[in-house]
């Protein structure tokens, strides 16, 4: 089985985690895999249509092709499947509208010309089903052999709460500033860690700025002592796959997280973490934990137990290996 991937870059999350950490396991069960970025230039465009037919399955993630290109894909492929883990027919949380008709009409378009969809949640997969009958659900898994359990130390009397993501999502977390002033004041022991490029002060919380790097990554999870994952409860948040709790839980971090989309089933309020909404109960939920070493302890190795059952790598990579191969005999 020879399969193309196209990713949208080398270093982007979700090219990372729906991709990139399959193909190990896909060519130990003899899958031939060429993984290239979305060609741009006249040259890559060139060499990527004339190498199409040679691959048995393209394997899309995410990115939406304009009319042109996929009516030509149509034409060269032998099967398409398309991978995406957010509301690509919707606007972001930070644009006024989130209704876009252009977004919109080339989702329906990626959808009816692909022979499989994978979809991030269930939400994705309704939306997919719309327009594709072939249509399942595979998360954005962690390696939790990778993600080793962070070690609690009763001793350790500073407390982190930690967020971990790329610059289109921390407009997020820079909204719930009074939150953090007021634990600040509140708790001078706290503080907040933010593992990204761009960051932003608070005036009575220290702010720990860590920019991002793959080798650092598990090490910086595991310095936090409870994972953020605020959200606004939009259609383009709908989509989200939940990594950054998958993350946290995956280490063993308790989660605060606002209950919408995926969130709703990563997070058992008051088991594996908490839900808040609006910043009162941000603040009271973060200080229950603020004040329970034992409680974040416990809900660490609940969380990291719900991504064993059904969200890590080794659960997802037979599904992907599975999918595309029943793909071959249809």
């Amino acid at each position: 089985m020879k399969v193309l991937f196209l990713i949208q870059g080398w270093m982007v999350a979700a090219s990372r985690y729906r991709v990139l950490q399959y193909i190990p396991y896909l060519e130990g069960r003899g899958v031939e895999a060429q993984v290239i970025p979305y060609p741009r230039s006249l040259g890559e465009n060139w060499r990527f249509f004339k190498s199409l037919p040679y691959f048995d399955i393209v394997f899309l993630q995410r990115k939406r092709m304009a009319s042109w290109r996929l009516w030509l894909l149509k034409r060269k492929a032998n099967r398409i499947v398309f991978d995406f883990d957010d509301s690509i027919m919707y606007r972001n949380s930070t644009a006024e509208n989130p209704i876009s008709k252009t977004r919109k009409r080339r989702f329906i378009r990626i959808l009816k010309a692909s022979d499989a969809v994978i979809a991030g949640n269930e939400y994705l997969k309704k939306e997919a089903l719309k327009y594709n009958p072939k249509v399942e659900v595979i998360p954005s898994p962690i390696d939790i052999e990778r993600y080793s359990q962070k070690p609690y130390d009763p001793k350790e009397t500073a407390v982190v709460l930690g967020w971990i993501g790329d610059y289109g999502s921390i407009h997020y977390l820079e909204k719930m500033r009074p939150v953090f002033e007021t634990l600040g004041e509140k708790y001078p022991h706290v503080k907040l860690k933010i593992v990204c490029g761009v960051f932003f002060d608070c005036d009575r919380i220290e702010v720990i700025k860590k920019h991002w790097r793959s080798e650092d990554e598990i090490q910086d999870l595991q310095s936090f002592d409870i994972g953020l994952m605020p959200l606004m409860d939009d259609p383009w948040s709908w989509g989200k796959c939940g990594l950054k709790i998958l993350q946290y839980q995956g280490v063993g971090v308790p989660v605060v997280c606002t209950p919408v989309g995926i969130n709703w089933d990563l997070v058992q309020d008051g088991k594996n973490g908490f839900w808040a909404r609006e910043h009162q109960e941000w603040i009271e939920k973060l200080s229950i934990l603020i004040e329970d070493v034992d409680l974040r302890r416990k809900m660490g190795l609940k969380g990291r137990e719900k991504v064993k059952e059904g969200y890590s790598l080794q659960k997802c990579a037979p599904r992907i290996h599975q999918l595309l191969g029943n793909l071959l005999l249809e």
